[in-house]
């Protein structure tokens, strides 16, 4: 019997609640600065909380080792993800939203 922490809905859905989280967090943080300035400075606060999280976990594995197949991939991942979220944050920051009130 699966438990709900191993069925794939429970990860999508708080996906789903996060990505929801994301828009509204970046779109009151980006209101004084440069959207693309905003990007470089997530992605850094991401790196720290990520490599923190690997650590602990235990997930550490040696990338010299990974196949180069692999490297290739991450490489095209990444490049679609910084694309995505430069394109994302602009949007944000030109367009109109309602945010909630605090």
């Amino acid at each position: 019997m699966m438990t709900m922490t191993s069925h794939w809905f429970f990860w999508a859905l708080l996906s789903a609640v996060f990505a929801a989280l994301t828009a509204i967090f970046a779109k009151i943080g980006i209101q004084s600065i440069d959207s693309d300035l905003a990007t470089l400075i997530r992605t850094a606060m991401i790196v720290v909380i990520l490599a923190a999280f690997v650590g602990f976990a235990g997930k550490w594995s040696n990338p010299l080792h990974w196949p180069a197949r692999t490297w290739q991939f991450l490489a095209l991942s990444a490049l679609a993800t910084g694309a995505s979220w430069l394109c994302y944050f602009r949007a944000l920051q030109i367009g109109e939203a309602l945010l909630p009130v605090f």
